[in-house]
């Protein structure tokens, strides 16, 4: 089965640090670009990093950066998200995303089913 699956959401107080887990199975992750999304109530999904494929290249939105860091385990087949210093406005329900393209417009992508997380003190 394909799929993808966060772990290690929950409570977590301002200025802490939290562990998210994105881990693949049905497919290799290291074939994908991964991104972090979220979505807090009553906003749209938003993206809040993301990184490459084969190169590692990262990219962080400017509201994470410097407290959020990603990276990937392939012989785990799992992208992490380590969230330092997170703020009350991080709260929301955190997606991963595994996305692939290949030439002529082809390509697949999976999201998890999302992990809540609640900073807060």
């Amino acid at each position: 089965q394909v799929q993808l699956v966060e772990s290690g959401g929950g409570l977590v107080q301002p200025g802490g640090s939290l562990r998210l887990s994105c881990a693949a199975s049905g497919f290799t992750l290291d074939d994908y670009a991964i991104g972090w999304f979220r979505q807090a109530p009553g906003k749209e999904r938003e993206g809040v990093l993301c990184i490459g494929s084969r190169d590692g290249s990262t990219y962080y939105a400017d509201s994470v950066k410097g407290r959020f860091t990603v990276s990937r385990d392939n012989a785990k087949n799992t992208v992490y998200l380590q969230m330092n210093s997170p703020k009350p406005e991080d709260t929301a329900v955190h997606y991963c995303h595994a996305e692939r393209r290949w030439g002529g417009g082809g390509g697949d992508e999976y999201w998890g089913q999302g992990i809540q997380v609640i900073v807060s003190s």
